[in-house]
């Protein structure tokens, strides 16, 4: 680790992105996303699977309510247990009761976290009056002692902490931090700022290295990284400190979950394997592969990677880098989607990635972005910024249509619907999007995302601004005690030309532009001369004394690229998938036909790359000369016959950016075709 090399995200108020392509998605979320989810937590989409979010909290705060007026006579609930989501016996005349899964408080959270990151983009009164009704309702279901998880206010909060391995209390506390930090960020109002801070007190009060105190720490992470930002919003160290402990403690044995369910242990054995799933099999330090559910490790890593820059732990470092060449060099998709299986929504295997039972949870892809930017922030190096592009390009928005009204939890590569429909093993597997989800943790976790997408497009150090993301926006970096404004215009991802227009007379600062993977290394800069420019570790830097106007123009190759998988991933042997740019292309039904699986792609064949549209959004899309399979040899009635080489009709393959598939109705897709 050289501390020299650190940085760190611009704030979202320093810049305004004015992106062709992202400001489109951005907008997406604001006027369709943002309002839709809103109904959903209330209850208030026809069709959509019920949330309780809102309501749970309305019963929290009417019982709070309740408690305080009766004093001493309040009869406090004893726990039930009524499972992982209980719903009510009547739906049109449900009980004062919690009801959704155990989680369901983080859907809140969430929303407001995306209308915090859109409100300082695109301010908006009638929506921050919303926001702030919704923050009175759930703030009034607080606790006394600053507790706040209406589960167990409800339920009956004599089990409070009893079961962190399954009931979710330190993942929504650590969105409850994530989405009050970004509102307070955006309005200055921190009521729930303050909620949260004191829910984070009453854990850091029950957890700790010191004696007396619990010694759990979260079954599904994100509080370790919710905890560091509200260290660096508040600069209180006990919420570091907590972050820390979560991560020093998990995994250490005798494991603590055993102790939380001495029920669930065999007598004489210890359990291990149960743990790879929660990442606590073994302490982080000496983890070393990506394994068990993708969401909550790739959590996990980015809190590491927090805490390692914060601590300058070395070793948690290099566990992280350890980590992260797993993940990205043997168990990603093409699409940066992770998570190979339905069974825990995990991890598989080193290479085993399939594509028609892929899980590739859209989250698991979020979060992979929040995994880059962290490691990005303690070393620029551009294998990170590489995978955090293809991700949010392909694995992420693939979990949204395009008129931001449905969603995908799962991202598969391959689908045939009547598979989906009729074969268990890929009842996960949508051929549409759906409205919402019970368990609707990817909708408003995308939102989130792309509402903040400038986090990630720059980090900065005191004499460096290095430029990640390629995207229009326009930004204010402090120099010592002067101001440079730069100005990026970008063609992206369609072409590969960048314009940035610095203004900062006489002020040197050093730009570091990352230069893509998908350009194979051909890119051309005009405006700057060759001794004010240097190459490391995949970024360019320039390095200049600034005038009042200064304009570089870049230009990165896009050519088409016939990719080939690793020969160790069985199901993609003989295949190749279509890249331009940072864009993953996809055949679909309504484009080829059908029988995908039949279709073979001529890798010396003619193409061509054209403009088009699909629903209104403009694209480019990919048509190539290819074949498609004819058996002449097969009888009528046979399934199986004699082997005789198969005749190819020349066809013509149009392929479309994967993010696009399944917005043009029920049909069948495939990335990795035979060649």
């Amino acid at each position: 680790m050289e501390k020299n090399m650190y940085s760190r995200p611009l704030s979202l108020r320093s810049m305004k992105i004015n992106d062709k392509f992202w400001k489109q998605e951005m907008e997406v979320v604001r006027k369709e996303v943002i309002p839709y989810q809103w109904a959903a937590l209330n209850n208030q989409v026809e069709g959509a699977a019920p949330s309780f979010c809102m309501r749970n909290f309305k019963v929290a705060g009417k019982q709070n309510k309740e408690r305080k007026e009766q004093g001493k006579a309040f009869i406090e609930p004893k726990y039930t247990f009524r499972g992982f989501e209980s719903l009510p016996e009547d739906p049109n005349h449900p009980e004062d009761k919690f009801y959704g899964f155990v989680f369901q408080d983080s859907d809140f959270s969430k929303w407001i976290e995306a209308v915090g990151y859109s409100l300082t983009q695109h301010p908006d009164p009638k929506l921050e009056a919303i926001a702030d009704g919704a923050i009175d309702i759930v703030c009034a279901a607080q606790q006394d002692d600053g507790y706040l998880d209406t589960y167990y206010i409800i339920n009956g909060k004599d089990k409070i902490f009893t079961n962190l391995k399954d009931h979710h209390e330190l993942y929504c506390m650590g969105h409850l931090i994530e989405g009050a930090v970004a509102y307070y960020e955006a309005t200055g109002k921190d009521k729930l700022l303050k909620a949260a801070a004191r829910f984070a007190d009453y854990a850091a009060a029950h957890f700790g290295p010191e004696e007396g105190k619990c010694k759990g720490y979260p079954g599904h992470e994100i509080a370790e990284m919710a905890l560091v930002r509200l260290y660096e919003v508040t600069k209180e160290p006990r919420y570091l400190e907590l972050s820390k402990f979560f991560i020093d403690e998990r995994g250490k044995r005798p494991y603590y979950f055993d102790k939380e369910h001495p029920e669930e242990v065999k007598k004489g054995h210890e359990n291990d394997l149960r743990y790879f799933y929660n990442q606590a099999h073994l302490p982080v330090r000496q983890q070393d592969e990506a394994v068990g559910h993708a969401v909550r490790a790739v959590y996990l890593y980015s809190g590491m990677a927090d805490i390692a820059r914060l601590t300058e732990d070395e070793t948690l470092y290099q566990s992280c880098e350890k980590l992260w060449d797993s993940m990205a060099n043997e168990k990603m998709y093409i699409t940066g989607g992770i998570g190979g299986t339905q069974i825990g929504e995990a991890f598989s295997y080193p290479y085993d990635l399939p594509n028609d039972t892929a899980y590739a949870e859209t989250c698991a892809s979020i979060g992979l972005v929040f995994f880059a930017r962290r490691m990005l922030e303690i070393k620029p190096d551009a294998k990170y910024a590489n995978v955090m592009e293809r991700a949010l390009y392909n694995g992420i928005l693939s979990g949204m249509a395009l008129d931001g009204k449905s969603f995908f939890y799962v991202n598969p590569l391959e689908v045939l619907p009547e598979a989906s429909h009729k074969d268990e093993r890929k009842f996960h597997v949508k051929p549409v999007r759906q409205k919402w989800f019970g368990c609707a943790c990817c909708p408003p976790n995308l939102a989130r995302l792309v509402s903040s997408i400038g986090s990630y497009t720059y980090t900065e150090k005191e004499d460096t601004l290095f430029v990640h993301l390629y995207m229009g926006s326009e930004l204010t970096k402090k120099v010592g005690d002067k101001d440079a404004n730069v100005a990026i215009t970008s063609e992206l991802p369609w072409d590969g030309n960048v314009e940035i227009a610095v203004e900062a007379k006489d002020t040197d600062f050093v730009l570091a532009l990352r230069i893509p993977d998908w350009c194979g290394g051909n890119y051309t800069v005009d405006g700057i001369e060759k001794d004010e420019m240097s190459e490391k570790d995949g970024y360019l830097y320039v390095k200049k004394a600034w005038s009042e106007k200064d304009v570089l123009k870049l230009h990165f190759s896009m050519p088409l690229l016939l990719m080939e998988a690793d020969e160790k991933v069985r199901e993609d042997a003989g295949k190749v998938a279509v890249l331009r740019g940072p864009i993953v292309y996809c055949l679909e039904e309504v484009d080829n036909g059908k029988d995908l699986h039949l279709l073979e792609v001529n890798p010396d064949g003619k193409y061509e790359i054209k403009d088009s549209e699909i629903c209104g959004n403009p694209v480019k899309v990919v048509e190539m000369n290819g074949f498609r399979v004819v058996d002449t040899a097969k009888k009528d009635g046979e399934l199986y016959h004699v082997y005789k080489r198969k005749e190819k009709e020349a066809v013509e393959l149009k392929f479309v950016p994967y993010y696009t598939w399944a917005n043009r109705g029920e049909n069948e897709m495939m990335v990795w075709v035979r060649v």
